[in-house]
Order: C-alpha cells, then structure tokens, then sequence
C-alpha cells in the first residue's frame, strides 16, 4: 500500500514537472533580454561570474545596491559554467534560470503539499494539479517566472518558506525545522528584510485565530529557526556594510526599502486598492474561482474560530492569511508595482483549488461561477476579434510598426482561433457539468500558452532587442582605441549587457550636450569589462531617430557608422562636442547631470 501511494505521489510530482517545463523552460534562450531592468541584474551577474566579486554587485561601473546578491550568485554561477557563451548565446538563459527554476520548484511544492495534505473534499490526484496550473498559469507568473529579475526568485524562496511551516504545523510527528527557516533565510538574500515581514505577518495571523497556538508555534522552532535564518542571511549584509559603508546603507535601507515603503519612487504611485485589480488580472481567466476560494475559506475560518480547527486541516484557512499579510502590507506602501503581488500568487492558486473541491458537491456555485468565468473567456475573444480596432491605437516609439507585424505574422489570427475554441470547450463542459471542467480548462489553457507566447516573445525581440543587439555588434567592430560609449534618448541598459562597455546615457534635451561634456571629464569610470580611453579624440554615439532630429544633437558633426531599427550609430569628435557644447553655454543653458539620476532604471 505504502508503494502504491508513493507511485501515485511520483507521478503525480512528474505531471507537474512536464507542465512546469512547459511554461518556464521551453525556448527560456530563444530571444534576448527585454530591457529595461533585466540587463543591469544580467550585467551584474555575469560582471561577479568574471571579476570573481562574489560580495559588490556593479554595473556600468557603478554600484548596484537595489537588491541582495542571492539573485546575481546565481545569474553568475551559470555564467560561469563551461561553454557558456555556446549554449547561451545571447546570455538569456543564464540569467532567466534562477527566475524560473524558483517558479518550478514552487510549483511542485504547491502540487505535493496538496497531495500529501489533501483538504476536505479534494480529490488526491487532481486537486493537487489544479492549485500548481492555478499558480504556474497566473499571467503574472508566466511573465516574471521568464525574467531576469528577483521577482519570481523571491516568490519561490517565500512561497517554498510558507508551504514548509504550515507542513510543519500540520505534521504530528517529531521532524527537525531546519528547512522552512533556511528558504527563508534566501528569501531575505533575495530581496531583503521585506520577505521577513511578509513571512512573520503570515504565520503570526494564523497562529493569532489557533487555539492550540503554542503548540503550533513550538513544532517550527522559532529560536533555533531564526539563528539559522541569522546566520544564513545575515553575513552578505555586514560584509557589504563594513566594505561600503554609508553609501550601501543609504542605497539598500534607505532608498530602496525604507522611501520606497513610504515615499512614491520613479513615479510608481497608485491608489490604495491598486492590489485588488492585480488579485483580479493576477489569476485570469479563472478569478471567479479565487473569490468562490476566498469566500469558502472564510465559511473554514468562521467554523474553526467556534469549533476548532484539525491542524492538517488548515491549509486553505493558511493561505487566506497568507493572501491578506500581503494585500495589507503592500497596499499601505506609498510605491505599487504589479510585482509586488507576486508572493501571494501561491495562496491565490492553493485558494483556487478550493474552489475546485467546493464545487463538486454544490451545483449551483458550479453554475453560477461557470456563467462569470465563460462571459471573461467571452470577453476575451470578441476582444481579439475586435482587434483591428484597439491595435491602432498602440503607439509604441521603439515599436513603430507592431499593428502591422501582429497581423502579418498570423499571431493575432492565431490568438482568435484559440480563444473562440477555449469559449465553445468550456461551454461544452458546463453543458455536460464535467466535475474536472476546471482541470481541463487549465490543460487547454497551458497548450495555448505554448501554441501562442513563442511567436509573440520573437516578434518583440525582433522588433526590440534585435536592432540593438546587431548595433552592438557594430560598435565592438568598430572602435577604435578604447573609445567611450553614450546613448542619447531612450536608454537602453542592454547596450551595455551586449557590449559589454562603460556607456553614458543621457537625455535628448540641450541639457543632454552639456551633460555628457562635462561626464567624459568628471564622471570617468571604469569596471572589470572595459577601462575606456577618455582621452581619445572621438567617441561613439547611439541616438534613437526621434533626439537625432533635436536641432542641438543633429548640428553636431559626426559620421554616421549605420542604422538598426530606430536607433542610429555615431562618431563625433570631441572637440566637435566641445564647440556644441559652449555653444550652448552661450546661450544660458547649464549641465544638470550632478542633481539628476539619469541612470535610476
């Protein structure tokens, strides 16, 4: 018996998995980086992989304090490995794998904590799969599980964190608590003391409406647990602190944890309920579900707040506190980003799954639930069939022609044919009252994904990543003495991840000329990569064709080396920029580069 269970534990591990590489491994190299972020943690990574600073993240010759080193670790470690820039040609793959191998373990840790815990009424095979595709097929999931961010890592360090408590807390037997608390600990190494709140705001709700709190507490070890989270998470930051001082302090505590709770930074302000349109986009096209889910937990919470509540029997009450520790805490942050709801993307898949096993004794939630999710996948068509009408009015300056290539492509024909034959299956299975309705959608969902997301991912890298990538190219052929690099107009960090060289990006503005006068004497830099000559006589330009129009950059002289998509490729003289430049002077303007942050991505 004991043997069966464990094939049947097997496979269901190894259903999830093949899902899993579905969504985040296949074609994760096929284009390049999407800036703008991405580049500078891909940069700081490889940087670490080839200087051997495994302690200071830098990029462009400057520090980069924004987050903990756990994400560049690991960037670097498969930078490092034999053959990289054979298998990984365009350094995608590196530094996409941390992101999406977090989302895949967390997706198996979803999956097998429900098969080993099944919840009240939850089927054993197929509850489990429904809570890992409720996760891994979350549109914000799918986006940031492929990105070369710290997003997605957190998410898995936290998300695995939580999941190993509660199965602490539920187990009877006698275990060690070691892991929960060192997951935790790289939560902490990947973003910092916010993954500590979170985690601390979590459990301690649960706890607070448990009547045999103590004892739950005591079977997670908080002495022993935090000293290993202490001394796994702790080092990095003493290091960082005695070897940069004031500067890491003021950048990492100050700017990016402390004034980004509290203050509005790079104009990422929204309003209080901002989260609750991310909870609704977060888990379409099945977000009735996670209210039904939400709803159902709290009838849970309501029943064991009188009568108690069995510990293994919690799980969804668990996850509804864990839901809400991060809805409140970051809707109190003065800065919002859609990212933020990422940790609580694993209770919204655990809460969908309650929904899934709710729904198969109570008909009349099936039909009304299933009226509401088939007007979404409704909309969801006629909105792709109405296409001709909304694609002409994007309007994106790197994109100039994206309507069109959309349609040539077939990409949007194949995007109507799909959610017109998801609509007609899904009223095929409510017609029938499949009890796996919801399952099956999923499994559609997930070959749609597959079917649609590569073409869409290639045609934005050709369109975006692809002139610079060839402009870079250029550049690498042809400078000359250790030239130094600007970028004029839209920055593009991925420049410097393709050359691999010091660039100085500023804005189109008069200011700009002014700006990059003075930076080539004062703000000189220099990194593992590139040492550029600030002394040479020329330097090389990359302009975007809307500044190359600003009368104060196009009367500059220069030589036109080539032109990729809209961004063109110069060389000026200095004395050139020079003349410009006290031009300019002479006409009141002054250089503003020393109270700006042009290159705060």
């Amino acid at each position: 018996m004991i043997i069966i269970k464990s094939k049947k534990r097997l496979l269901t591990s190894l259903v999830v998995l093949i899902f899993g590489i579905i969504i985040f491994l296949l074609g994760l190299g096929s284009t390049g980086l999407v800036d703008e972020t991405p580049p500078l943690f891909a940069a700081a990574g490889r940087a670490m992989s080839e200087s051997r600073d495994w302690i200071t993240p830098k990029v462009n010759g400057l520090f980069r304090f924004d987050k903990p080193p756990l994400i560049y670790w690991l960037m670097g470690f498969f930078y490092s490995l034999p053959k990289n820039e054979v298998w990984d040609s365009f350094g995608t793959i590196s530094a996409r794998l941390p992101s999406a191998l977090a989302s895949l373990f967390l997706m198996l840790m979803i999956g097998d904590t429900l098969y080993c815990w099944p919840q009240k009424g939850g089927r054993k095979l197929a509850t489990p799969i429904v809570a890992s595709l409720g996760f891994a097929l979350s549109p914000l999931i799918i986006v940031w599980s492929r990105t070369a961010v710290s997003d997605a890592l957190l998410c898995g360090n936290l998300g695995i964190s939580l999941l190993l408590f509660w199965r602490r807390m539920a187990c009877n037997k006698k275990e060690n608590c070691i892991f929960p608390w060192v997951f935790l600990g790289l939560a902490i190494l990947t973003k910092g003391p916010v993954a500590f709140v979170l985690a601390a705001l979590t459990i301690s709700s649960f706890l607070f409406i448990q009547k045999d709190w103590k004892d739950l507490l005591e079977k997670i070890k908080p002495k022993s647990g935090l000293l290993i989270t202490v001394l796994l998470s702790l080092p990095w930051y003493v290091l960082e602190l005695i070897k940069e001082g004031k500067q890491f302090w003021d950048s990492f505590f100050g700017y990016h944890n402390f004034q980004r709770y509290t203050s509005v930074v790079n104009n990422h302000e929204e309003p209080i309920w901002f989260f609750l349109y991310i909870m609704v986009i977060g888990s379409l096209p099945f977000t009735p579900f996670l209210f039904h889910g939400i709803f159902e937990a709290f009838k849970d919470l309501k029943t064991s707040l009188k009568k108690g509540c069995i510990p293994s029997e919690s799980l969804f009450i668990y996850c509804l506190c864990w839901l809400g520790s991060v809805f409140i805490f970051f809707s109190f942050s003065a800065t919002k980003l859609p990212s933020y709801w990422l940790p609580a993307v694993p209770a919204a898949a655990i809460l969908i799954s309650n929904s899934y096993t709710k729904l198969q004794n109570h008909k009349n939630s099936f039909s009304y639930l299933w009226i509401i999710n088939l007007l979404i996948l409704l909309g969801l068509s006629i909105a792709f069939f109405l296409s001709n009408i909304w694609l002409n009015t994007i309007n994106d300056p790197e994109m100039p022609n994206l309507a069109s290539n959309l349609l040539s492509t077939g990409i949007i024909l194949k995007a109507r044919l799909f959610f017109f034959a998801f609509m007609l299956f899904g009223i095929i299975l409510f017609v029938f009252r499949s009890q796996k309705t919801l399952l099956y959608l999923q499994i559609l969902l997930l070959l749609g994904q597959a079917f649609l997301m590569p073409p869409i991912r290639k045609l934005g890298d050709t369109s975006r990543q692809l002139p610079l990538r060839n402009i870079s190219k250029q550049i690498l052929n042809s400078r000359q003495g250790g030239e130094t690099l600007a970028m004029i107009g839209i920055r593009k960090p991925s420049l410097h991840f393709y050359t691999k060289q010091i660039v100085f990006y500023e804005s189109s503005a008069a200011e700009g000329v002014l700006n990059l006068f003075e930076r080539f004497n004062f703000d000189r830099r220099i990194n593992f990569q590139d040492k550029p000559n600030y002394d040479n006589e020329s330097f090389l330009v990359v302009i975007d064709k809307y500044s190359s129009r600003e009368v104060h950059w196009s009367k500059i002289n220069h030589q036109k080396l080539g032109s990729y998509g809209i961004y063109n490729l110069w060389r000026i003289k200095r004395s050139d920029l020079n003349d410009q430049a006290n031009d300019l002077l002479s006409k009141g303007f002054e250089a503003n580069w020393r109270n700006k942050q042009i290159e705060k991505f």
